[in-house]
């Protein structure tokens, strides 16, 4: 089967390690988003939606799902429709300070800053409650609903964790109780493959966001996980289906 590997010019530079990763397992063809080809199948790694849209409404088989990229990419629809479904978020649309101003289709944290004065709502931004334990963070990776591995992401220097902006990152073990609370998320959305990040507030997990096109240098730097390998047999599994 002819698979399409979709990234930005940008982002395929930055993810040679993963490219390659999917060329060596799956054989796929690297294109960009302008791409609207044939292919058997699509592994979109753009953020983008619309473009997993096209191709399943061309009855091609898209690893995420337009349903899932729609919803991790809009960090204001993504918390209204976790806490209409029970799980807790940090307050949103939040008037107090500080608070923190998230770009609504921001990633990596770049985007993300803590303000201690009050300013009118921004259109395209999410003002949320700050939790109570700042600069640490937990990612879970998910691999057809089924937890890989879990990794903590701790700041001695920002509240931002992100282990791209300096963060360091260790192996987390899952209590039973945080594990469940991942499965009730899992069961809610339609996903291949991940990352759901959690903050601490009150001792506990509460979400933070969805990561549709999550990377995978944490897992490779912290664990023997080859998670991008994995991520390829689900792949083959599902084509068989």
């Amino acid at each position: 089967m002819s698979g399409a590997l979709i990234y930005t010019k940008e982002e395929a530079q930055r993810n040679r390690f993963a490219v390659s990763k999917f060329k060596e397992n799956l054989g796929v063809h690297l294109v960009d988003e302008s791409y609207r080809g044939n292919a058997d199948f699509v592994i979109n790694r753009t953020n983008d939606y619309n473009i997993a849209a096209y191709f399943e409404q061309n009855g091609i088989r898209v690893f995420n799902p337009s349903s899932l990229s729609r919803l991790a990419n809009d960090k204001q629809l993504c918390y209204e429709f976790m806490a209409d479904n029970g799980i807790e978020i940090m307050p949103i649309n939040y008037t107090g300070v500080p608070v923190v101003k998230k770009k609504i289709d921001g990633h990596g944290g770049t985007e993300v800053e803590m303000l201690t004065k009050a300013e009118d709502f921004q259109e395209g931004y999410v003002y949320q409650k700050p939790c109570d334990t700042l600069g640490r963070d937990l990612r879970v990776w998910v691999l057809g609903g089924e937890i890989v591995t879990a990794i903590l992401r701790e700041s001695k220097t920002d509240f931002r964790s992100n282990f791209c902006l300096g963060g360091s990152a260790t192996p987390y073990a899952l209590s039973a109780d945080e594990k469940q609370l991942v499965k009730k998320i899992t069961a809610l959305v339609q996903s291949d493959y991940i990352g759901i990040d959690f903050i601490f507030n009150s001792g506990r997990l509460v979400f933070n966001e969805i990561e549709d096109t999550v990377g995978a240098r944490m897992v490779y730097d912290q664990t023997d996980i080859d998670i991008l390998s994995l991520y390829c047999d689900y792949i083959k599994e599902e084509l068989k289906k």
